[in-house]
């Protein structure tokens, strides 16, 4: 009977444990829904390619150097890929050598963030104000004048040219 028992409370906190971290995981769950655009995750994975669905809505990261944006360098501004919000303008863009696209400034309005410790770290994620996409990280060793490196996904973005 007691081996019972504590295997039935192993599997209890193991699955609470589960659910909390898939909540955490899930902007939709996490932020409580209450995000401007809300969809199921039926609708967003018809609506976005595989790559694209895992990054914006199961905070996954793509390969370094993979994205097309790195060497995109023309006037305009980059929007979010799951709800075409417009996130950063170009002007805030800037070569950080980690191989993804990186801003020193969102335009305002634009992104809210959390406290991410995945990973085995502790981060700040960045997400998409209207729809809740996961977009990437914000650090602290950026350029001037903010100084802070949004670290941002290419599969998250889209770019509008001016």
């Amino acid at each position: 009977m007691t081996n019972d028992f504590t295997r039935r409370a192993l599997f209890g906190i193991g699955g609470a444990a589960t659910v909390a971290f898939l909540a955490s995981r899930s902007p939709a769950l996490a932020a409580g829904g209450t995000f401007a655009i809300t969809r199921t995750d039926a609708q967003w994975q018809r609506m976005l390619s595989p790559e694209r669905y895992h990054i914006l809505r199961e905070a996954g990261t793509e390969r370094p150097f993979s994205s097309p944006l790195n060497n995109e360098h023309r006037r305009g501004t980059f929007v979010c890929a799951g709800c075409s919000l417009p996130l950063f303008p170009s002007t805030t863009k800037f070569d950080s050598g980690t191989g993804w696209p990186s801003f020193w400034k969102p335009l305002p309005n634009a992104v809210v963030t959390r406290s991410d410790h995945s990973a085995f770290m502790d981060r700040t994620e960045v997400l998409c104000r209207r729809c809740g996409s996961h977009l990437g990280h914000v650090f602290d060793d950026g350029p001037k004048p903010t100084g802070l490196r949004y670290c941002m996904n290419g599969l998250a973005l889209g770019f509008h040219p001016a």
